[in-house]
Protein backbone atom coordinates (compact mmCIF):
# COMPACT_ATOMS: atom_id res chain seq x y z
CA UNK A 1 0.00 0.00 0.00
CA UNK A 2 1.54 3.55 -0.76
CA UNK A 3 1.44 6.25 2.02
CA UNK A 4 -1.26 9.07 1.95
CA UNK A 5 0.12 11.50 -0.41
CA UNK A 6 -0.48 14.80 1.69
CA UNK A 7 2.46 16.82 0.35
CA UNK A 8 1.25 15.86 -3.04
CA UNK A 9 -2.57 17.21 -1.98
CA UNK A 10 -1.36 20.11 -0.68
CA UNK A 11 0.74 21.37 -3.98
CA UNK A 12 -2.54 20.69 -5.77
CA UNK A 13 -4.38 23.95 -4.02
CA UNK A 14 -3.05 26.78 -4.32
CA UNK A 15 -5.05 28.44 -1.77
CA UNK A 16 -3.19 27.02 0.91
CA UNK A 17 -0.06 28.79 0.00
CA UNK A 18 -1.67 31.73 1.15
CA UNK A 19 0.19 33.62 3.35
CA UNK A 20 -1.12 35.43 6.99
CA UNK A 21 2.13 37.88 7.80
CA UNK A 22 4.95 35.60 8.04
CA UNK A 23 3.01 32.45 8.72
CA UNK A 24 1.40 30.38 6.34
CA UNK A 25 -2.60 30.14 6.72
CA UNK A 26 -4.57 27.30 8.41
CA UNK A 27 -7.48 26.36 6.65
CA UNK A 28 -9.88 24.71 9.03
CA UNK A 29 -12.87 26.71 7.74
CA UNK A 30 -13.90 23.46 5.00
CA UNK A 31 -17.56 23.10 6.78
CA UNK A 32 -18.42 26.48 5.33
CA UNK A 33 -16.61 25.84 1.84
CA UNK A 34 -13.54 24.08 0.98
CA UNK A 35 -10.31 25.19 -1.11
CA UNK A 36 -10.77 23.86 -4.49
CA UNK A 37 -7.66 22.14 -6.59
CA UNK A 38 -6.19 23.46 -9.63
CA UNK A 39 -7.70 20.77 -11.98
CA UNK A 40 -11.05 22.53 -10.65
CA UNK A 41 -10.33 26.58 -11.46
CA UNK A 42 -8.94 24.63 -15.01
CA UNK A 43 -12.02 23.14 -15.82
CA UNK A 44 -14.53 25.77 -15.01
CA UNK A 45 -11.86 28.25 -16.83
CA UNK A 46 -11.09 26.38 -19.86
CA UNK A 47 -15.24 25.39 -20.79
CA UNK A 48 -15.82 29.42 -20.39
CA UNK A 49 -12.94 30.07 -22.66
CA UNK A 50 -13.17 26.79 -25.42
CA UNK A 51 -16.96 25.48 -25.07
CA UNK A 52 -19.10 28.55 -23.36
CA UNK A 53 -22.96 27.80 -25.15
CA UNK A 54 -26.27 26.54 -24.55
CA UNK A 55 -27.65 23.45 -25.16
CA UNK A 56 -29.16 21.33 -27.67
CA UNK A 57 -27.94 22.79 -31.11
CA UNK A 58 -25.45 21.00 -33.75
CA UNK A 59 -23.00 23.50 -33.71
CA UNK A 60 -19.54 22.09 -31.90
CA UNK A 61 -19.64 24.16 -28.58
CA UNK A 62 -23.57 23.54 -27.90
CA UNK A 63 -22.53 19.67 -28.73
CA UNK A 64 -19.78 20.04 -26.62
CA UNK A 65 -22.36 20.74 -23.87
CA UNK A 66 -24.59 18.91 -24.06
CA UNK A 67 -21.56 15.75 -23.83
CA UNK A 68 -20.19 17.89 -20.57
CA UNK A 69 -23.67 17.49 -19.13
CA UNK A 70 -24.20 13.72 -19.74
CA UNK A 71 -20.52 13.82 -18.40
CA UNK A 72 -20.45 15.26 -15.46
CA UNK A 73 -24.05 13.30 -14.43
CA UNK A 74 -22.21 10.21 -14.63
CA UNK A 75 -19.59 11.18 -12.59
CA UNK A 76 -21.88 12.31 -9.69
CA UNK A 77 -23.26 8.74 -9.85
CA UNK A 78 -19.77 7.52 -9.55
CA UNK A 79 -19.53 9.97 -6.40
CA UNK A 80 -22.90 8.49 -4.93
CA UNK A 81 -22.80 5.11 -5.94
CA UNK A 82 -26.34 5.20 -7.85
CA UNK A 83 -26.46 2.91 -11.23
CA UNK A 84 -28.62 5.80 -13.30
CA UNK A 85 -26.99 8.78 -13.82
CA UNK A 86 -30.20 10.61 -15.14
CA UNK A 87 -31.74 10.46 -11.66
CA UNK A 88 -29.35 12.93 -10.50
CA UNK A 89 -29.74 17.24 -10.54
CA UNK A 90 -27.80 19.58 -10.66
CA UNK A 91 -29.02 23.15 -9.18
CA UNK A 92 -27.89 26.73 -7.80
CA UNK A 93 -27.16 25.18 -4.20
CA UNK A 94 -28.53 21.97 -2.08
CA UNK A 95 -30.87 24.38 -0.20
CA UNK A 96 -32.43 25.50 -3.51
CA UNK A 97 -32.96 21.90 -4.36
CA UNK A 98 -34.32 20.91 -1.30
CA UNK A 99 -36.98 23.83 -1.52
CA UNK A 100 -38.25 22.57 -4.85
CA UNK A 101 -38.20 18.76 -3.98
CA UNK A 102 -40.63 19.66 -0.51
CA UNK A 103 -42.52 21.63 -3.07
CA UNK A 104 -43.23 19.08 -5.16
CA UNK A 105 -43.86 16.45 -2.31
CA UNK A 106 -46.18 18.75 -0.19
CA UNK A 107 -48.70 18.75 -3.51
CA UNK A 108 -48.85 15.36 -2.71
CA UNK A 109 -49.67 15.78 1.12
CA UNK A 110 -52.49 16.99 2.90
CA UNK A 111 -54.52 16.84 6.46
CA UNK A 112 -53.54 13.60 9.13
CA UNK A 113 -49.96 13.33 7.13
CA UNK A 114 -46.90 13.73 9.84
CA UNK A 115 -43.69 15.27 8.96
CA UNK A 116 -40.48 14.50 10.80
CA UNK A 117 -37.42 16.55 10.85
CA UNK A 118 -34.47 16.62 13.71
CA UNK A 119 -32.70 19.10 16.12
CA UNK A 120 -30.00 17.58 14.40
CA UNK A 121 -29.92 18.87 11.23
CA UNK A 122 -28.83 22.18 9.04
CA UNK A 123 -32.26 24.48 8.41
CA UNK A 124 -31.56 23.63 4.57
CA UNK A 125 -32.78 19.94 5.62
CA UNK A 126 -35.22 21.48 8.20
CA UNK A 127 -37.02 24.88 7.14
CA UNK A 128 -38.10 23.45 4.13
CA UNK A 129 -40.08 20.53 5.46
CA UNK A 130 -41.55 22.97 7.71
CA UNK A 131 -42.76 24.87 4.84
CA UNK A 132 -43.99 21.76 3.01
CA UNK A 133 -46.01 20.96 6.01
CA UNK A 134 -47.91 24.22 6.00
CA UNK A 135 -48.21 24.39 2.77
CA UNK A 136 -49.89 20.96 2.67
CA UNK A 137 -51.88 20.74 5.96
CA UNK A 138 -49.11 18.16 7.76
CA UNK A 139 -48.34 18.01 11.00
CA UNK A 140 -44.71 18.51 11.63
CA UNK A 141 -42.57 16.44 14.53
CA UNK A 142 -38.80 16.77 15.54
CA UNK A 143 -36.64 14.33 16.84
CA UNK A 144 -34.82 15.27 19.88
CA UNK A 145 -30.90 14.86 20.23
CA UNK A 146 -29.18 13.62 23.48
CA UNK A 147 -26.98 17.10 24.21
CA UNK A 148 -24.39 14.74 25.76
CA UNK A 149 -22.98 13.83 22.78
CA UNK A 150 -24.89 15.48 20.18
CA UNK A 151 -26.53 12.29 19.07
CA UNK A 152 -30.10 12.15 17.90
CA UNK A 153 -32.13 10.14 20.78
CA UNK A 154 -33.44 6.92 19.34
CA UNK A 155 -35.66 6.61 21.51
CA UNK A 156 -37.33 10.05 19.85
CA UNK A 157 -37.06 8.59 16.51
CA UNK A 158 -39.04 5.86 17.31
CA UNK A 159 -41.68 7.97 18.94
CA UNK A 160 -41.86 10.04 16.34
CA UNK A 161 -41.94 8.31 13.41
CA UNK A 162 -45.63 6.11 12.80
CA UNK A 163 -48.06 4.82 9.93
CA UNK A 164 -48.89 8.61 9.47
CA UNK A 165 -46.04 9.94 8.49
CA UNK A 166 -44.68 10.61 5.01
CA UNK A 167 -41.33 11.92 4.86
CA UNK A 168 -38.12 11.60 7.31
CA UNK A 169 -35.98 15.17 6.67
CA UNK A 170 -32.25 13.23 8.04
CA UNK A 171 -28.74 14.54 8.39
CA UNK A 172 -25.73 12.36 7.24
CA UNK A 173 -23.46 14.44 9.45
CA UNK A 174 -24.29 17.33 11.48
CA UNK A 175 -22.00 20.59 10.01
CA UNK A 176 -21.54 21.38 14.22
CA UNK A 177 -20.91 18.31 16.19
CA UNK A 178 -19.86 16.28 13.44
CA UNK A 179 -21.84 13.43 14.31
CA UNK A 180 -22.44 10.88 11.54
CA UNK A 181 -25.87 9.33 12.06
CA UNK A 182 -27.46 6.18 11.71
CA UNK A 183 -29.08 6.84 8.49
CA UNK A 184 -29.62 3.01 7.41
CA UNK A 185 -31.07 2.36 10.80
CA UNK A 186 -33.29 5.13 10.63
CA UNK A 187 -34.31 4.27 6.45
CA UNK A 188 -35.36 0.91 7.93
CA UNK A 189 -37.49 2.32 10.33
CA UNK A 190 -39.03 4.81 8.16
CA UNK A 191 -39.88 2.33 5.66
CA UNK A 192 -41.56 0.18 7.37
CA UNK A 193 -44.17 2.53 8.05
CA UNK A 194 -44.21 3.81 4.16
CA UNK A 195 -42.38 6.89 4.88
CA UNK A 196 -40.10 8.30 2.28
CA UNK A 197 -36.48 9.40 3.21
CA UNK A 198 -34.45 12.04 2.29
CA UNK A 199 -30.88 12.25 3.10
CA UNK A 200 -28.68 15.71 3.45
CA UNK A 201 -25.20 14.67 2.98
CA UNK A 202 -23.14 17.82 2.33
CA UNK A 203 -21.11 17.62 5.73
CA UNK A 204 -20.78 13.82 5.30
CA UNK A 205 -19.55 14.27 1.22
CA UNK A 206 -16.07 15.21 1.99
CA UNK A 207 -15.17 12.56 4.13
CA UNK A 208 -16.78 9.48 3.29
CA UNK A 209 -17.91 7.19 0.53
CA UNK A 210 -21.91 8.03 0.05
CA UNK A 211 -23.71 4.92 -1.65
CA UNK A 212 -27.32 5.43 -2.14
CA UNK A 213 -28.41 1.93 -2.11
CA UNK A 214 -26.52 1.20 1.09
CA UNK A 215 -28.04 3.87 2.12
CA UNK A 216 -31.75 2.75 1.49
CA UNK A 217 -32.68 6.18 1.01
CA UNK A 218 -35.51 7.58 -1.53
CA UNK A 219 -33.48 11.59 -1.99
CA UNK A 220 -30.47 12.09 -1.58
CA UNK A 221 -28.26 16.08 -1.50
CA UNK A 222 -24.79 17.22 -1.24
CA UNK A 223 -23.10 20.31 -2.38
CA UNK A 224 -19.82 20.11 -4.92
CA UNK A 225 -18.35 23.77 -2.95
CA UNK A 226 -17.89 21.24 0.31
CA UNK A 227 -15.91 18.62 -1.67
CA UNK A 228 -13.65 20.69 -3.47
CA UNK A 229 -15.98 21.99 -6.26
CA UNK A 230 -17.58 24.87 -7.35
CA UNK A 231 -20.83 26.38 -5.38
CA UNK A 232 -23.60 24.31 -7.28
CA UNK A 233 -26.06 21.65 -5.30
CA UNK A 234 -26.80 18.07 -6.45
CA UNK A 235 -30.14 16.83 -6.19
CA UNK A 236 -30.53 12.56 -6.04
CA UNK A 237 -33.83 10.57 -6.23
CA UNK A 238 -35.38 7.29 -7.10
CA UNK A 239 -36.36 7.27 -10.92
CA UNK A 240 -39.42 6.60 -10.24
CA UNK A 241 -40.61 9.03 -8.00
CA UNK A 242 -38.04 12.07 -9.99
CA UNK A 243 -40.34 11.12 -13.43
CA UNK A 244 -43.76 11.55 -11.16
CA UNK A 245 -43.32 14.47 -8.70
CA UNK A 246 -45.23 17.57 -9.33
CA UNK A 247 -42.39 19.31 -9.93
CA UNK A 248 -42.72 23.41 -10.90
CA UNK A 249 -41.42 24.03 -14.20
CA UNK A 250 -42.04 26.03 -17.32
CA UNK A 251 -44.55 24.83 -19.61
CA UNK A 252 -41.43 24.79 -22.37
CA UNK A 253 -39.14 22.28 -20.18
CA UNK A 254 -38.21 18.89 -20.98
CA UNK A 255 -40.61 16.78 -18.60
CA UNK A 256 -37.72 14.23 -18.97
CA UNK A 257 -35.52 13.60 -16.19
CA UNK A 258 -33.36 15.54 -15.09
CA UNK A 259 -33.98 18.23 -16.89
CA UNK A 260 -37.47 18.55 -15.51
CA UNK A 261 -35.95 19.50 -12.10
CA UNK A 262 -33.13 21.47 -13.59
CA UNK A 263 -34.99 25.03 -14.16
CA UNK A 264 -33.39 27.02 -16.48
CA UNK A 265 -29.79 27.35 -18.23
CA UNK A 266 -27.83 25.38 -15.29
CA UNK A 267 -23.98 26.13 -14.46
CA UNK A 268 -22.11 24.34 -17.59
CA UNK A 269 -18.90 25.43 -16.29
CA UNK A 270 -19.98 24.94 -12.62
CA UNK A 271 -20.52 21.24 -13.97
CA UNK A 272 -17.28 20.52 -15.36
CA UNK A 273 -15.38 21.84 -12.03
CA UNK A 274 -18.01 19.59 -9.81
CA UNK A 275 -16.76 16.51 -12.69
CA UNK A 276 -13.14 17.70 -11.96
CA UNK A 277 -13.40 17.70 -7.99
CA UNK A 278 -14.50 14.27 -8.11
CA UNK A 279 -11.57 13.32 -10.38
CA UNK A 280 -9.51 14.75 -7.80
CA UNK A 281 -10.87 12.36 -5.13
CA UNK A 282 -10.27 9.47 -7.63
CA UNK A 283 -7.17 10.75 -8.40
CA UNK A 284 -5.99 10.28 -4.76
CA UNK A 285 -8.08 6.94 -4.75
CA UNK A 286 -5.48 5.70 -7.76
CA UNK A 287 -2.29 7.70 -6.17
CA UNK A 288 -2.63 6.11 -2.10
CA UNK A 289 -3.71 2.47 -3.32
CA UNK A 290 -0.75 2.43 -5.73
CA UNK A 291 -3.30 1.09 -8.64
CA UNK A 292 -3.60 3.25 -11.64
CA UNK A 293 -6.44 0.88 -13.57
CA UNK A 294 -9.11 1.66 -10.95
CA UNK A 295 -12.68 2.61 -12.15
CA UNK A 296 -13.73 6.03 -10.95
CA UNK A 297 -16.50 4.36 -8.22
CA UNK A 298 -13.37 1.73 -7.13
CA UNK A 299 -11.02 4.94 -7.08
CA UNK A 300 -13.52 6.83 -4.94
CA UNK A 301 -13.62 3.43 -2.44
CA UNK A 302 -10.04 3.71 -1.95
CA UNK A 303 -9.50 7.49 -1.50
CA UNK A 304 -12.20 7.69 1.40
CA UNK A 305 -10.83 4.65 2.84
CA UNK A 306 -7.75 6.28 2.89
CA UNK A 307 -9.00 9.84 3.73
CA UNK A 308 -10.69 8.49 6.75
CA UNK A 309 -7.69 7.12 8.18
CA UNK A 310 -6.01 10.49 7.87
CA UNK A 311 -8.50 12.48 8.98
CA UNK A 312 -9.42 10.23 11.80
CA UNK A 313 -6.08 11.14 13.07
CA UNK A 314 -6.02 14.28 13.04
CA UNK A 315 -9.63 14.38 14.84
CA UNK A 316 -8.26 12.30 17.80
CA UNK A 317 -5.62 14.93 18.02
CA UNK A 318 -7.48 17.56 18.11
CA UNK A 319 -9.96 16.69 20.26
CA UNK A 320 -7.54 15.12 22.61
CA UNK A 321 -5.23 18.74 22.60
CA UNK A 322 -8.42 20.43 23.31
CA UNK A 323 -9.65 18.50 26.14
CA UNK A 324 -6.43 19.28 28.41
CA UNK A 325 -6.92 23.02 28.00
CA UNK A 326 -9.01 23.63 31.25
CA UNK A 327 -12.73 24.62 30.97
CA UNK A 328 -13.14 23.93 27.66
CA UNK A 329 -16.45 21.97 26.41
CA UNK A 330 -16.83 20.42 23.22
CA UNK A 331 -19.48 19.55 21.59
CA UNK A 332 -20.60 16.05 20.59
CA UNK A 333 -18.63 12.69 20.43
CA UNK A 334 -15.48 13.27 22.41
CA UNK A 335 -14.39 9.65 23.33
CA UNK A 336 -11.69 8.16 20.86
CA UNK A 337 -13.31 4.79 20.62
CA UNK A 338 -16.50 6.19 18.91
CA UNK A 339 -14.05 8.09 16.27
CA UNK A 340 -15.74 6.51 13.46
CA UNK A 341 -19.19 7.57 14.60
CA UNK A 342 -18.26 11.73 14.06
CA UNK A 343 -16.65 13.53 11.24
CA UNK A 344 -13.59 15.27 12.23
CA UNK A 345 -15.72 18.73 12.52
CA UNK A 346 -14.71 20.12 16.27
CA UNK A 347 -17.21 22.47 17.93
CA UNK A 348 -16.56 24.19 21.39
CA UNK A 349 -16.98 26.75 24.08
CA UNK A 350 -14.93 28.45 26.61
CA UNK A 351 -16.88 30.39 29.60
CA UNK A 352 -13.71 33.09 29.35
CA UNK A 353 -14.46 33.67 25.78
CA UNK A 354 -16.74 34.15 23.38
CA UNK A 355 -16.55 32.05 20.06
CA UNK A 356 -16.54 34.92 17.92
CA UNK A 357 -13.77 36.60 19.81
CA UNK A 358 -11.87 33.39 20.07
CA UNK A 359 -12.46 33.38 16.18
CA UNK A 360 -11.19 37.02 15.55
CA UNK A 361 -8.02 36.32 17.76
CA UNK A 362 -7.23 33.07 15.79
CA UNK A 363 -7.92 34.67 12.23
CA UNK A 364 -5.27 37.50 12.71
CA UNK A 365 -3.05 34.60 14.10
CA UNK A 366 -4.00 33.24 10.17
CA UNK A 367 -5.88 30.55 11.56
CA UNK A 368 -8.96 30.00 9.62
CA UNK A 369 -12.15 29.53 11.63
CA UNK A 370 -15.88 29.51 12.01
CA UNK A 371 -18.01 31.15 14.73
CA UNK A 372 -21.97 31.05 15.37
CA UNK A 373 -24.97 28.58 14.63
CA UNK A 374 -23.91 27.79 10.81
CA UNK A 375 -27.81 27.21 10.39
CA UNK A 376 -27.54 24.14 12.65
CA UNK A 377 -30.06 26.54 14.56
CA UNK A 378 -32.21 23.71 16.01
CA UNK A 379 -29.10 21.75 17.37
CA UNK A 380 -27.88 25.18 19.32
CA UNK A 381 -31.44 26.31 20.35
CA UNK A 382 -31.78 22.31 22.17
CA UNK A 383 -28.06 23.07 23.50
CA UNK A 384 -28.99 26.15 24.66
CA UNK A 385 -25.88 27.94 22.80
CA UNK A 386 -28.05 31.19 21.52
CA UNK A 387 -27.57 33.41 20.52
CA UNK A 388 -23.44 33.16 20.51
CA UNK A 389 -23.02 29.88 19.32
CA UNK A 390 -19.85 27.94 18.88
CA UNK A 391 -15.94 27.84 17.69
CA UNK A 392 -15.74 25.59 14.69
CA UNK A 393 -12.52 23.62 13.20
CA UNK A 394 -13.41 22.17 10.58
CA UNK A 395 -10.39 18.74 9.23
CA UNK A 396 -10.25 17.79 5.70
CA UNK A 397 -7.97 15.86 3.67
CA UNK A 398 -5.39 18.67 2.66
CA UNK A 399 -4.70 19.49 6.50
CA UNK A 400 -1.92 18.12 8.39
CA UNK A 401 -0.93 17.27 11.98
CA UNK A 402 1.79 20.41 12.49
CA UNK A 403 -1.39 22.51 11.34
CA UNK A 404 -3.53 21.01 14.37
CA UNK A 405 -0.24 21.51 16.50
CA UNK A 406 -0.58 24.89 15.74
CA UNK A 407 -4.07 25.61 16.02
CA UNK A 408 -3.90 23.85 19.44
CA UNK A 409 -0.78 26.25 20.54
CA UNK A 410 -2.89 29.04 19.90
CA UNK A 411 -5.98 28.22 21.19
CA UNK A 412 -4.37 27.90 24.88
CA UNK A 413 -2.29 31.14 24.34
CA UNK A 414 -5.21 32.93 23.57
CA UNK A 415 -7.44 31.57 26.41
CA UNK A 416 -5.02 31.85 28.96
CA UNK A 417 -4.07 35.35 28.12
Amino acid sequence: MSKYPIDRIREAFPALERMVGRKRAIFFDGPGGSQVPSTVARAVSDYLIHHNANTGMDFATSVETDELIHESLQACADFIGCTDPLEIAFGQNMTSLNIQLASALSRTWGEGDEVVVTRLDHDGNVRPWVLAAEWSGATLRKIDVNPEDCTLDMNSVIGSISEKTVLVALGAASNLSGTINDVKKIVEISHEFGAEVVVDAVHYAPHSLIDVGDFGCDYLLCSPYKFFGPHQGLLWGKGERMSELPVAKLRVSSDEIPFRWMTGTQSHEGMAGTMAAIDHLAWIGRVSSGQGGLTRREALEEAFSHIEDHERKLCEGMIEGLMRIEGLKIWGITDPKRITERAPTISFTHPRISASELGRKLAERGVFVWAGNFYALELTEALDLEPEGVLRAGLLHYNTEEEVGEFLHHVGEIIES
